[in-house]
């Protein structure tokens, strides 16, 4: 009964892993080049942040739900990759985070591009990590 139990969190969280990474090659890879394709620098930026802010979250969810299966599962290398993984999408609600009114800097919309670069770079590094963990899930690591 407990092996099926374990086939089933195992099936659970490579689902959910699958799922992550497919949303998270969407907010840091497929979205950005079509927002810099099809709109000029400044509105593409705007647009790139708003995404990763928005999609951040609920990724770090599905990944936070893919750890808790893979724990289940046995698969504790799986679990505490994709809790890295969950924690680094999650970083991005504070890397991205808007300045409150007035205290702004006068050179603002550099620095917010710079923030947008952090978070990229960052995605796709935990993006990496959970497609290790992806794997790790596969094979019962």
């Amino acid at each position: 009964m407990f092996g099926a139990l374990q086939d089933i969190t195992q099936a659970i969280s490579i689902l959910l892993l699958g799922m992550a990474v497919g949303a998270g090659w969407m907010c840091v890879v497929a979205a950005p080049n079509h927002f810099y394709d099809k709109l000029d620098g400044q509105k593409a930026n705007t647009q790139v942040r708003g995404f990763l802010l928005g999609g951040s979250t609920p990724i770090a969810g599905l990944l936070l739900g893919a750890a808790a299966s893979a724990i289940l599962s046995g698969a504790y290398a799986a679990g505490l990759v994709s809790l890295v993984a969950s924690f680094g999408f999650f970083s991005n609600r504070w890397t991205l985070a808007p300045y409150k009114k007035g205290e702004a800097p006068p050179d603002a919309s550099r620095k917010k591009s710079n923030q947008r670069v952090i978070a990229v770079g960052l995605s796709l590094a935990f993006l990496l990590a959970a497609v290790i963990a992806a794997v790790l899930a596969l094979l019962g690591i």
